[in-house]
């Protein structure tokens, strides 16, 4: 049957080009629909967080930091250097119960040569890294054991785990087994075995005291007191604000610390680091007043409330000023930086009274006022939902872009053969999308590569912070956050004009009659493609498959990277 067609199939009305008012009024509502889905994936996945109160203080009892006894039979006390010290190492084997995996332990023994009878003891505890016996506590082991004390200092028991997946019950373990060394010792009294613990360790040292029961005293420097989660989250929130980074950095610091990483087999994040044992015998707090890391303040007052509640009145403070989180006076980053003054002396007639047991004559809390900046984030949880949308984002956004990437090295190869062998295009983009994917592309990798540099500054000040250093003013950890925000409004315009603009194509092409064109065809005329092609015989975005593939998971893998700008709150403007 031949086809007939009327005069307005015959003629139908021919698509024009949209006016440039019509091209924003379509591109306006796109612009809406996207800014609203990111700033809203912002609100959803903020996390709440109570800074108040702020600027605490403790005040102290007096300025001088000394530490004093009674001593009623009027014999004279050890001091710091009485002793000429001698040292060697032993070895032990530390096995971690989880695994059965084992690590040779080589422990520095230091003993106070020409003391008589048997000593007391102290086994040290390392903070953060991987300290070895060698390079760790020398000062004051070298301290302790010029007063009379045997001392031992052991290569960190890390075995295969990293500073994520510390093996904490593992590590007591290890260090319980040096102080059941220490007590074998002949020159030792069993009953006056102490710890020396630091920062990372006192999270160790909880572990330690629930198993051994027989820690006669602690030293604890710059003590965590709180969950890994809400101590860091308070160390990094603070020091975030001390760099000088802008506001909305801390939005990072709240998602961060809102993760659920038992999700990702970490469970070190929430451990419980008090229980009846962790503050039941005598304790020396030290704070240096420099410290940004440690919640001075509020971890003081848990301390001397768990003391209380387990019977145990014996806890003294101590609070150096000029001094960092491990008490040294300066960047700890150089070699040879001393400790704070009177440390050591006070920290050693400490353990000389305690290990004579004598009665404390010095008030209990002395030295520099004690400040904390902001409060500890107690209400800081895990929150699975957010973790799992965090991890899938972040993972399908890396895959998109490894993928765009690889589309577009394939792409310039077979450009460069077809260039050799005079052939058609590769990609075949049309109507301008190839140049505006190319410049939407770099412009939101740009603000990507931004973002990385101002949270990159940032992490690099609060590392100089915690060595006691000073961080180089703000710069791009400041001004980066409102130009990225800025930056990606535009950017979500541009991508509303590239739509508005496939829409237009799309008109050109004839999509609007559809419905004429396929009575037309019914009626035995051309295919809805050939009717389409007749209009404009350009194609939409490409002519050819690697084009149209290159521009789907392109334009996927930006939406991607907007979305996670979206997940670390650059979409809240206020």
């Amino acid at each position: 049957m031949s086809y007939v067609s009327t005069e307005d199939e015959q003629q139908p009305n021919p698509p024009v080009r949209w006016s440039g008012v019509r091209r924003i009024m379509t591109s306006l509502p796109i612009f809406v629909i996207l800014m609203g889905i990111l700033v809203s994936v912002s609100h959803l996945t903020a996390v709440p967080w109570k800074y108040e109160p702020v600027d605490q203080n403790l005040p102290t009892l007096t300025s001088d930091t000394s530490v004093t006894f009674d001593n009623p039979s009027g014999s004279r006390l050890d001091r710091m250097g009485d002793y000429k010290v001698g040292a060697h190492h032993e070895t032990l084997t530390a096995v971690q119960p989880g695994t059965g995996e084992k690590q040779r332990i080589k422990v520095l023994i230091r003993v106070p040569r020409g003391a008589r009878g048997t000593r007391p003891a102290v086994v040290f505890m390392h903070g953060a890294g991987y300290g070895t016996c060698d390079n760790s506590f020398a000062d004051v082991a070298e301290s302790l054991s010029s007063a009379g004390f045997v001392t031992a200092v052991l290569d960190k028991p890390v075995w295969s785990t990293t500073d994520a997946n510390r093996d904490y019950p593992a590590s007591a373990k290890a260090y319980e087994q040096v102080a059941d060394l220490l007590r074998a010792r002949a020159d030792v009294d069993p009953a006056k075995v102490g710890i020396y613990a630091t920062s990372e360790s006192t999270w160790i040292a909880a572990y330690l005291l629930s198993l051994d029961h027989k820690v006669a005293f602690q030293i604890l420097l710059s003590p965590m007191v709180h969950s890994p989660r809400h101590a860091l989250g308070f160390f990094v929130a603070q020091d975030f604000a001390i760099a000088g980074a802008n506001q909305g950095y801390q939005s990072v610091v709240r998602r961060l610390f809102s993760t659920d990483a038992s999700l990702t087999g970490l469970g070190n994040l929430d451990i419980d680091p008090t229980d009846r044992y962790t503050y039941a015998i005598p304790t020396l707090l030290a704070y240096g007043a420099k410290d940004v890391m440690t919640a001075q303040v509020e971890g003081a007052q848990k301390v001397l409330a768990e003391a209380h509640k387990a019977g145990n009145e014996n806890v003294t403070i101590r609070s150096y000023a000029v001094s960092n989180h491990v008490l040294r006076l300066g960047d700890e980053a150089n070699t040879g930086t001393p400790l704070a003054d009177h440390y050591q002396t006070d920290m050693t007639n400490w353990a000389v009274g305690q290990a004579m047991g004598l009665r404390q004559t010095s008030p209990s809390v002395g030295g520099a006022t004690i400040h904390q900046s902001i409060a500890v984030p107690t209400d800081l949880r895990g929150r699975p939902t957010l973790t799992v949308y965090m991890l899938t984002l972040h993972l399908l956004t890396l895959l998109l872009l490894l993928a765009s990437l690889v589309m577009a090295l394939v792409a310039g190869g077979i450009k460069i053969h077809h260039l050799i062998r005079h052939r058609g295009p590769v990609l075949g983009f049309s109507h301008g999308f190839g140049g505006s994917l190319t410049t939407v592309t770099g412009t939101t990798l740009a603000s990507l590569v931004l973002f990385i540099a101002g949270l990159g500054q940032v992490i690099m000040a609060l590392v100089r912070l915690g060595w006691g250093g000073v961080p180089d003013p703000a710069g791009v950890s400041y001004w980066s956050w409102p130009v990225i925000q800025v930056v990606c409004a535009l950017v979500i315009w541009a991508w509303s004009r590239i739509f508005a603009r496939m829409a237009e194509v799309a008109s050109l092409k004839g999509v609007s009659q559809i419905p004429s064109q396929i009575k037309r065809r019914k009626a035995g005329g051309p295919s809805i493609a050939q009717q389409m092609q007749t209009n404009d015989p350009q194609p939409v975005v490409a002519s050819t498959g690697l084009g149209k593939a290159l521009f789907v998971v392109t334009t996927l893998a930006m939406f991607g990277v907007l979305l996670i700008f979206a997940f670390w709150g650059l979409f809240i403007y206020y």
